[in-house]
Formats: C-alpha cells, sequence, structure tokens
C-alpha cells in the first residue's frame, strides 16, 4: 500500500531546490557571545556540566533560589550548539512526548503530568518575558493534520478525548491549504514556537546577569566524589564542586551507569529562503500554527519571524555503536527525500528553495521521555531522554533536578516518572537490529493504514518501543 508520501517528484525539481543549500543550521546564523575557557582549577558551589536548555534552566534557576551561591557553568563547544540550536522550535506543553504515550505509561498520574507541562509552558513564557528575553516567543499553537484515511480516526479520537479541536479537509485547508490534509486537529493553547539558538542565547546572557560563571570550550572528562566533594576534571584543570548537574543530553555521560539507557538517533531538517506574501499567499498560512503530520514517520513544520518554512523529521537514523559523529549530518538522500516530501506537501511552491540543510542527534531511550537520577550520595543529579520534544521539558527537567539535589521531596520528585527509570537499551549487536527492525516496522504501519505487526504489538505490551 502506498502512501501520499511515496508520489513521484520531479528529480530536476528537488536538485535545483537544494543546490544552494548551506550545510549548517539556520538557527545558528546569528551573533554568539565567546565564553572564555576554563583558565586554572576553581571551586563552586554548583556545577552544571553542559551549555544546552537543560543546563542553562538549570543554572538560572538555581541562581534565583540560592542566589548567594556560587555556580559555574561548563560547555565543550558552544552554547546552543548542539540539539538545543538545531531543533524544529517547537515548545510543547507534554512532559511524556505526546498524550497517548503519558497515558499509557503513567495512567494515574497522566491528569498531574499534564497539569505540571502546562504550568511549565505558562512558568517559561513568563519567565521570558520577565527577564526580557529577545526570542521570538509566539503562542500560535499546534496543528496536527491527516494525510491517510485511517489517520483522520485517530485526530477524531484526539478530538472526542478533548485533546484538541477537530477540523475536517475543508477546515484544515483553510488554514493551511495543501492537498494532501484530510482533516486536522488543532491545540491552541499547549504548544509555542521559539527561535531555539536565540533561547539558548538570551538564557546564557540572563544566567550571565544572574551572577554565573559560563566557559566555553572546556570539556569535562571525568567525575569523582569523596570527602563530600565532587570534582570533575577537564584535563587541564579540576572543577571542585558542592553538587553538579550534568545535562549532557545525547552525549556520553560521565556515570558510566547512564550509558546505556539512551541512544543517539539523527533528525534532519531543511530550512527554505524566506518566503514572498506571494508565496505565503498560496499557502494562507496565516496562524503561523506549528504543524506536525500523524504517522510513525511524520514530517513537522513552521513559519520562522523572517518566514521561512523550517522542515524536518521522516527519517530518524541510528548508526551501530551508539556514537554522535558530525559525518553523520551530511546525508544527501534524506536531504532529497525531505525536499520531495516538501513539495508533495506544498505543489504551489515548486519556486521555492531551500537555503539550508542540517541534522543533530537525538538523545532517546525507550520511554521516549526524560528519565533521572542521582549519583554519589545525592551530590549529582542527571537527566536524559528528551527524545525530540524537550525544548519546553528541559525547564521542567532542570527544575526536578535541582529539587533531587535538595534532598526535599516535593510534587515533581514524587511522580512515578522521575522515580522510575526506563529499560536500558542492550548492547551491540542488539541494540542496532532491535532498533532498525522497529524502524521498519513503524514503516510498514504507515504503509498498511496503521496497523501494527507482530513485533511492534509486542513492544506495546512490555512498554518499550522506538518514537520516529
Amino acid at each position: 500500500m502506498r502512501t501520499v508520501f511515496d508520489a513521484p517528484v520531479d528529480p530536476a525539481l528537488v536538485e535545483r531546490s537544494l543546490a544552494a543549500s548551506v550545510f549548517a543550521p539556520v538557527w545558528l546564523d546569528i551573533a554568539r557571545p565567546d565564553h572564555a575557557p576554563l583558565v586554572g582549577s576553581q571551586s563552586c558551589d554548583l556545577l552544571v556540566v553542559g551549555g544546552g536548555y537543560t543546563g542553562l534552566w538549570a543554572a538560572l534557576h538555581a541562581a534565583e533560589r540560592y542566589p548567594d551561591r556560587r555556580i559555574v557553568l561548563i560547555e565543550s563547544d558552544r552554547i546552543g550548539w548542539a540539539a538545543s540550536g538545531r531543533n524544529g522550535g517547537f515548545v510543547d506543553a507534554s512532559l511524556t512526548h505526546g498524550a497517548e504515550n503519558g497515558r499509557s505509561r503513567w495512567a494515574a498520574e497522566f491528569g498531574t503530568l499534564t497539569e505540571l507541562g502546562m504550568a511549565n509552558l505558562d512558568g517559561m513564557a513568563a519567565d521570558i518575558e520577565r527577564l526580557g528575553l529577545d526570542v521570538d516567543w509566539e503562542r500560535t499553537g499546534m496543528l496536527s493534520v491527516a494525510t491517510e484515511p485511517h489517520q483522520v480516526d485517530w485526530l477524531t479520537e484526539s478530538a472526542a478525548a478533548g485533546e484538541g479541536l477537530f477540523l475536517d479537509q475543508e477546515q484544515v485547508r483553510a488554514e493551511v491549504h495543501s492537498p494532501t490534509y484530510r482533516a486536522g486537529l488543532y491545540e491552541p493553547d499547549s504548544c509555542a514556537l521559539v527561535h531555539p539558538a536565540k533561547l539558548a542565547m538570551e538564557l546564557a546572557r540572563a544566567c550571565q546577569q544572574a551572577g554565573v560563571q559560563i566557559h566555553e570550550h572546556t570539556r569535562a572528562i571525568s567525575l569523582e566524589a569523596a570527602g563530600g566533594i565532587v570534582r570533575v576534571g577537564t584535563g587541564s584543570a579540576t572543577l571542585t564542586a558542592k553538587q553538579v548537574v550534568l545535562a549532557t543530553n545525547v552525549f556520553p555521560s560521565l556515570l558510566r551507569r547512564n550509558r546505556w539507557y539512551t541512544v543517539p538517533v539523527y533528525d534532519y531538517v531543511l530550512s527554505t529562503e524566506p518566503l514572498t506574501a506571494a508565496q505565503l499567499e498560496r499557502i494562507g498560512w496565516t496562524g503561523r500554527q506549528g504543524v506536525g503530520d500523524c504517522a510513525n514517520q511524520f514530517h513537522y513544520y513552521r513559519l520562522s519571524a523572517d518566514n521561512r518554512i523550517v522542515w524536518g523529521g521522516y527519517d530518524a537514523v541510528y548508526h551501530f555503536g551508539r556514537r554522535v559523529d558530525p559525518s553523520y549530518e551530511d546525508r544527501p538522500q534524506t536531504y532529497r527525500r525531505l525536499a520531495e516530501h516538501f513539495f508533495i506537501t506544498f505543489p504551489q511552491l515548486d519556486d521555492v528553495r531551500f537555503s539550508h540543510r542540517w541534522a543533530g542527534a537525538i538523545d532517546t531511550n525507550t520511554r521516549f521521555c526524560a528519565h533521572w537520577g542521582t549519583a554519589h550520595r545525592g551530590k549529582v543529579a542527571y537527566v536524559n531522554g528528551f527524545t525530540g520534544l524537550g525544548v519546553g521539558a528541559t525547564r521542567f527537567a532542570a527544575d526536578v533536578c535541582l529539587d533531587l539535589l535538595d534532598g526535599t521531596p516535593t510534587p515533581r520528585t514524587r511522580l512515578e516518572m522521575v522515580r522510575k527509570k526506563p529499560l536500558p537499551f542492550p548492547p551491540e549487536p542488539f541494540a542496532s537490529v532491535g532498533i532498525q527492525a522497529t524502524r521498519w516496522s513503524l514503516d510498514r504501519a504507515d504503509h498498511s493504514a496503521g496497523k501494527r505487526n507482530v513485533l511492534l504489538r509486542a513492544l506495546d505490551k512490555l512498554g518499550l518501543g522506538f518514537d520516529s
């Protein structure tokens, strides 16, 4: 069975559209302040390892909770250079990678998780306004679209469960005009859009204004604890801290036992040149919602502040060995596939060209959303596993890490989601065999009216799986 995205596209159109694209994230085409590397050994009250969203929110909120404490943040490369500068900029209220995933795993506390997720999104908006962060914030909501007949039923069920407003074919095409749309589900309050790299840069600025000391090009390579303190080595210096937050996302954890819980999965993205007023009029995207289709292998797309269409998803590629490697990022066959799917979705934009193409590694675990832990008698806290939906959830995750370090139970730390870890991935070659078989099965389900095969049904029963 073919899907709408199996339709043929003129290869010459695809090649022309990509010919002038730059291999770099469009978001990082902004001024980025430099933060000097660490020179000499130092001591602090709290050390944050990692200069992405999780680390920045942890440092900022720690500085606001404890203004008298000395807080240091170190980053091996540059602030926001990895996932925090490469994502689509969707700030979703969900802490559980969507309602279905959350309800199936934490049914008893799903209502609480939903409330906490909305409170986190509202809190993020309040922080941005309070701190005057210039991040292109737009609370425009999320539009999920059905491109196959069986997906219409899924959206109907979601609307009946109170998860959004159902739109029939005529209504959804009035919001964004694509001949591929059969129905839609609009959630006006649960998603915002943001400029990803600006968010990282502005959080770093707010951290410094709150007294946080930031060092780029300072790689943590070792961690040990003794005598009530934690020592983190960088090769040329040692940082001695009373407490540590590890916010290294997809990169190998300084705690070896945590490395089994996540694998890196590569996501690929294109950005168009800024659309003209005439081009925008052809697709009628006046509401500026975030958009995603609802297949297993899905696309996500949105408008930037300067009216580029940022278009990503579909291929989610795991490479044998769990390595994070820049050589995996330039994958011509995936960029061509994304371009083909773009023109299938918007054939009226055949004069649009792509300006940027890029990729990044997503930290994926077996439950598709964050997991936490502590080490060294509660002096080290860590979080991983956002699975591509972390722009909003990292703020919540950072607060949980600070709660864990405080040691006093809170409503956040009492959550089963926080207290329990997912099952780890097996070693190679079993991890690769399982992941590739699952990805193949998800693709087959998309080509079989959503019907899940024996493998997917077994994984569903075990509470495992793989999400593209």
